[in-house]
């Protein structure tokens, strides 16, 4: 009889039948009565929901809901169909896959024994000789792996869909929220809804804007301009900062162990700024500088400028650079981080259903653009479609856009500005001269009757004779501080710009009426086209809102009553976030760690006396044991670590040993 006549247990897929795959009912459980538990935790379930209703709502409201009718079975089959069919076949699948591969081991276990012309010394000589390599079980472990976070994967992408479409009903409406988060809400950098402008009445246009900084970024991204020795100094900084966090953590398990006070925060920043010296310096001309303890100065001079391409008229294979740059490449730093964010977000994409036509990977300049169409007029595209952008910025590269931005800024002043100057000259001229039009004529012509009969008393001087502060357009602006011209908002001038644009339209009505002759159609047309420019550059991102990473760029088109694409891409971006981003940490979270005294080894009560022998062997035998003194003192209780007394707490305050100890730092 040979391994492949032995009979093996039925791959079954059914609903009901026990231990099939995708089956409710499992034989781990030992048929217990799953519909009764299920329906007894649904009961309890909707009678809370009914019962917190009932003492929150009015009495008038109660009396048109139907609670104990149609609301109850609502909110039976949403428990029902959400938490049973989600919840119930995930563990019972999960339970009959782990069954199947103990069945499958025990069965190659009774093959190996039952053949008759492999011994089992000959199948372990076979495995001893193959080594760890060979004959193991790493591969069908990493399939059990790759299965269980799959199906992970696809359960908590149905649990974030169904948490998204959850919000939305309560909200019963469209808003940030919708898109990311709590955890991840502060990425966020601009978000704005507005109707479209081909169909402003169904169709909504969504900009998303976020920035995930350097800081938070789990796989650090570099330019592919950068230069090797950069690369290499950045890895010496980070072992450097490593360095001295585990030595802080030992300053601090140490402090712990004496029964000392924990440090403090600002304690620990001053523990880590005095230990920087330990470990490098600012001598960069000496070669034996401490900055040169992990890489010789002289390796340092021949890769400066050393970029990611050698010229080929100069590159020679056995030169020390050429090798320092392969050893660099080879553990693929320069590309590491944005490669692995590209892959994100189209591996995210593809499993969620949200295909695209079109992307641009320029990788040497870290951008990525992703468009669900390949087509960009607006006028051919379908109501529900996206476009991702996403781009690593440096602190160069946003100097100089901020540059542009205010560029662009001033000529949005200007050429606004002619226009209104073009449109009073325009305004004037048309005025008569033997009739008041507006109040400026009013004024003119009330003048000197102002002079004679109200200021000539009272020595006040005139209205026209006062220095005019406010432009009547916006408020007066207030003078700038050093953070309003490192960070420059725009949010006067760009209310300016909106308020010229609205009275310009409004004189204009005024002006002519009804009529349309060439000057008005020529300054209608130059003032639609400026405010569509005006809403285009509004609608970017200021870079002055932004920090050294990556911005990821959304622009959504989506059907106010479907908004498919809305509630897919939301799931996107948090899964994207999740998969990218550490996220925000604050440093007294952070700092936080585990007391010693609550994981020691003798926190297990035991009549043993395995911890005095051992301590007893680590001492030598040839040492004498040392006489006791006569009329010794009587020895202090031994207390616990961690245990802090309140005598030699007061003691070593008194000393200068407790409380802020930057010294010992």
């Amino acid at each position: 009889m040979g391994a492949i006549d032995l009979p093996k247990s039925p791959n079954v897929f059914h609903p009901e039948k026990p231990s099939a795959v995708g089956s409710r009912n499992s034989l781990a459980q030992e048929y217990r009565d799953q519909q009764a538990e299920v329906n007894l935790l649904l009961e309890e379930e909707t009678n809370k929901v009914i019962h917190h209703l009932t003492a929150k709502l009015p009495k008038d409201v109660l009396e048109r809901l139907d609670i104990m009718g149609s609301m109850k079975e609502k909110l039976y089959n949403y428990f029902n169909q959400n938490y049973q069919n989600m919840f119930n076949r995930y563990m019972v699948t999960s339970e009959d896959e782990m069954v199947k591969k103990v069945r499958n081991f025990i069965d190659k276990e009774e093959t190996k024994v039952l053949t008759r012309y492999t011994p089992k010394e000959i199948a372990d000589l076979l495995d001893a000789v193959g080594g760890a390599d060979k004959f193991n079980t790493g591969e069908v472990e990493k399939s059990v792996v790759n299965m269980y976070g799959h199906l992970q994967g696809h359960i908590q992408r149905g649990v974030n869909e169904l948490e998204t479409h959850t919000n939305s009903i309560l909200r019963q409406k469209t808003d940030t929220g919708a898109f990311v988060r709590g955890e991840n809400a502060y990425s966020i950098v601009k978000c704005a809804f507005k109707d479209n402008q081909l169909k402003p009445k169904t169709v909504t246009d969504v900009k998303l804007s976020v920035n995930i900084l350097d800081s938070e970024l789990i796989s650090p991204i570099f330019h592919y301009q950068v230069t090797v020795e950069y690369l290499i100094k950045d890895l010496i900084s980070k072992h450097i900062i490593d360095s001295i966090d585990k030595l802080i953590e030992q300053l601090k398990d140490d402090r712990i162990d004496q029964g000392l006070e924990e440090l403090t925060d600002s304690e620990l920043i001053f523990g880590k700024i005095n230990r920087v010296e330990n470990f490098t310096d600012d001598n960069s001309g000496e070669a034996k500088s401490k900055r040169y303890a992990y890489i010789a100065k002289a390796l340092m001079e021949r890769i400066a400028d050393l970029r990611a391409e050698i010229d080929p008229e100069t590159f020679d294979a056995l030169n020390v650079r050429e090798n320092i740059k392969k050893i660099v490449d080879m553990e693929n730093i320069r590309n590491r981080g944005f490669n692995t964010a590209i892959n994100s977000i189209t591996a995210i994409l593809d499993t969620s259903k949200m295909g695209y036509q079109y992307i641009e990977n320029l990788k040497n300049g870290r951008e990525v653009i992703i468009r669900e169409y390949e087509d960009t007029d607006a006028a051919h595209l379908p109501d529900e479609r996206y476009q991702i952008k996403l781009r690593y910025f440096d602190n160069a590269q946003l100097i100089e856009d901020r540059k542009a931005y205010d560029v662009q800024i001033k000529s949005f002043e200007t050429e606004v500005q002619h226009l209104w100057d073009i449109l009073e000259v325009i305004y004037q001229d048309s005025k008569s001269f033997f009739h008041v039009n507006d109040y400026d004529d009013l004024a003119k012509k009330s003048k000197n009757r102002i002079r004679k009969l109200i200021k000539e008393k009272t020595g006040e001087p005139l209205y026209e004779d006062i220095a005019k502060v406010w432009d009547e357009i916006s408020f007066v602006k207030p003078a700038e501080t050093e953070v309003e011209k490192s960070n420059r908002t725009y949010v006067y001038e760009k209310d300016r710009i909106r308020t010229r644009t609205i009275r310009m339209r409004d004189r204009l009505k005024q002006m002519y009426t009804y009529l349309y002759p060439i000057e008005r159609r020529v300054m209608e047309d130059r003032l639609s086209w400026l405010e569509k420019e005006y809403y285009r550059f509004e609608y970017m991102i200021n870079p002055y809102h932004l920090q050294p990473g990556i911005l990821l760029d959304v622009d959504i088109t989506s059907i106010k009553r479907k908004k498919a694409t809305l509630d897919a891409m939301a799931n996107v971006l948090n899964e994207f976030l999740h998969g990218v981003s550490k996220g925000f940490q604050d440093a007294a979270f952070a700092s936080f760690s585990r007391r010693r005294s609550t994981v020691r080894e003798d926190i297990n009560q035991s009549f043993s006396s395995t911890v005095d022998s051992e301590a007893e062997a680590a001492v030598p035998a040839a040492a004498p044991k040392p006489r006791p003194a006569i009329a010794a003192p009587k020895a202090a209780p031994k207390k616990k670590p961690g245990v802090v007394d309140s005598k030699a707490k007061a003691k070593a305050k008194k000393s200068g040993r407790g409380g802020s100890q930057i010294a010992e730092l």
